[in-house]
Parts: C-alpha cells; structure tokens; sequence
C-alpha cells in the first residue's frame, strides 16, 4: 500500500508491505522509490518512527540516485541548435538529401536526411551507432582490470532506459544508456565502473563505495559532472 509522510518540509511516499520477519527494513530503489517492509504487527506509528530517523539517508539515496536519471532537453532537430556529443555541444546543420547519414567534422553534425525520413531519427541512430563504438573502447581496460574481482561480463548492450544511466545484471550483463553517449568520456567511464563494482557487491553497501574509491579515486567530481552536464 502507498503512505506519505510528511517531515518538516518535504514528502516521503512509501510503499508498505507486511510479511513475516523480526525487523523492519528500508529500501530506496534506483528509481527512487522508498519501500518499506514491515514486521506483521508493526503499527503505522512505528513505521512512521523508522522512517523518521531515515528520513536523511533516504533523500541522500534519492539523491544519489537522480545522478542516474537522464534529463537531456527537447529539441526541434532544426539548423542552429547546439548538441551534446561527448560533453561538448556542437552545432546542427540540415541538408535535404538523396542519403540518411550524419557527417561529423569536429565543428558541427551535419544531418543528411531524405524527405520522409526524421532528422530526430537521423541522428539518434548515429549516437547509437557512435555510442556502441565508443562503450567498447572505454569499457574495454575496465573490464581487463575488474578481472581480478572475478568478474568477467558478458559484454556491452544498449538500451534507452528512461531513469538509469546503466544496469547490469547478475549474469554480467553490462547494460548502458545510447544517451550516455552525449556525457564526457569521463563520466561513461564512471558508470562503467559503478555497474562493474555491482558485480562484485550488489548493493551500495561500504564495501562497494570502497571498491568503486579504489578504481577511481576522483568518481565524486564525475557524477557531479554527469549531473550537471546532462541535467
């Protein structure tokens, strides 16, 4: 069932499950959502109470969480407008063409499209095709150097995900977001790194924070980074 809290200024919205267990537990997922697994019994006051003292390692969570959260803006694919690619912007030039392609010369993306064919479509199948080449060359010493972890990923995959920048799965899986593609090189290498570290620790325990410090001692400045380049 769905509760709401309110403290202080701000609302915390829950979903409480009961079940049969000694403790009560607190859980922020990656989209956000605080569920709250109860003890059968427990009174709403001392789910209330729990939630009370979390409240401040909950907003941090969803905070921390909201890094992952793609919020690039909405364009009109016309000439003139600025794109990301790579944490730079770079302006779009549209030309009426025989041919579907993209032409990048370190200026500007020159967007060749046919009549019936979508400039939006255009160029989101080349940072596609652009962001499977260049996940695979930043992905690739990353890997290499989780392997004394133990950890060996089946590879990198694609797929538009509306709230995560990237996922993996308890396979090994790699899972990114073609949107990532717009960040710095930087900034994808630090979600790699953080989907790698969940395939030695599955949550965002200390061990894992440890880990993710010791392969990337500076990944603080690049979520920071991720955030406010593609928020």
């Amino acid at each position: 069932m769905r509760h709401k809290l309110q403290y202080g200024s701000k609302c915390i919205e829950y979903t409480l499950t009961y079940s049969n267990r000694k403790t009560l537990g607190i859980t922020v997922t990656p989209e956000m959502e605080v569920l709250v697994k109860a003890p059968v019994g427990a009174t709403q006051e001392a789910v209330q109470l729990a939630l009370r003292k979390r409240a401040s390692w909950i907003w941090k969570q969803q905070s921390y969480f909201l890094t992952f959260h793609p919020r690039t803006p909405d364009h009109r694919y016309v000439s003139g407008e600025s794109h990301l690619y790579l944490g730079r912007y770079y302006r779009l030039q549209v030309v009426a063409d025989t041919r579907n392609n993209v032409d990048f010369d370190g200026r500007s993306m020159i967007v060749h499209h046919q009549p019936r064919s979508s400039v939006k479509t255009v160029l989101n199948n080349w940072y596609r095709t652009r962001a499977k080449l260049v996940f695979k060359d930043l992905a690739g010493p990353l890997i290499q150097r989780f392997e004394k972890y133990s950890v060996q990923p089946e590879g990198i995959y694609l797929q538009k995900m509306p709230t995560r920048w990237g996922s993996c799965t308890p396979a090994g899986k790699l899972i990114l977001n073609p949107e990532l593609i717009k960040a710095p090189k930087r900034c994808i290498e630090y979600v790699i790194v953080h989907e790698l570290c969940h395939l030695v620790h599955r949550n965002h325990s200390a061990a894992f924070f440890k880990l993710q410090t010791a392969e990337m001692p500076d990944w603080g400045k690049w979520k920071e980074k991720l955030e406010r380049v593609m928020g």
